[in-house]
């Protein structure tokens, strides 16, 4: 079973999808709407950007190196945000989950930890994954808080890491994974919220 593969994933109101050309208007409104293009620290794709944003996606697919989903809200049925696996290495049974962007109005809602049931319960129930990394920029505090409560372990700060010429600053990124055994206590841990935001 192919890692880059997207098949369509359902659970608590959430539908993963694979992205494609149709979810551009709803993916550049949500990001418009909340002006989540301007945040710095982060390279979410601008309203502007969206089509060639998916083509880029999708291209990377084709390689083999990523998996671009859609982020579906079941109960309109409209694309409010992004998610993928990235950094996908077949031969280890690594993937990092990345690349994600979500409309300022659903987050706080469970969607987001739906989302990341899916892919989880994914890499380590049907894709037999060996590790799940998470990536994110030093600055990005809510990236790294929301990452640290999903119960994966930080590995790490990779300093220097990349260079960002459209602002001329370096980022340090820090490294998070979960593995196989801690899979489980992870599960529970987002039942837990979802019940929490009444998705269970």
């Amino acid at each position: 079973m192919s890692l880059s593969a997207t098949p369509t994933l359902k659970f608590a109101g959430v539908r993963l999808e694979q992205l494609n050309r149709k979810h551009s208007a709803d993916l550049g409104a949500i990001v418009s709407h909340g002006s989540l293009d301007q945040v710095w620290f982060t390279k979410t794709p601008s309203a502007q950007g969206m089509d060639a944003e998916i083509s880029r996606r999708l291209a990377l697919q084709a390689e083999g190196q990523m998996a671009p989903f859609a982020i579906i809200d079941e109960h309109s049925g409209n694309a409010v945000g992004a998610t993928t696996y990235l950094n996908i290495s077949e031969a280890n049974r690594r993937v990092e989950i990345g690349s994600t962007f979500l409309g300022t109005d659903f987050q706080g809602t469970g969607i987001n930890a739906a989302a990341k049931y899916l892919l989880l319960q994914r890499a380590f129930e049907e894709l037999d994954c060996l590790s799940v990394a998470f990536c994110t920029h030093w600055h990005n505090q809510q990236s790294r808080a929301a990452i640290a409560r999903l119960g994966a372990k930080q590995d790490g700060v990779l300093r220097n890491h990349m260079y960002d010429a459209s602002t001329g600053t370096l980022r340090d990124t820090v490294i998070f994974s979960i593995l196989p055994q801690e899979w489980p206590a992870v599960r529970q841990g987002l039942l837990a919220r979802l019940a929490k935001h009444d998705r269970l």
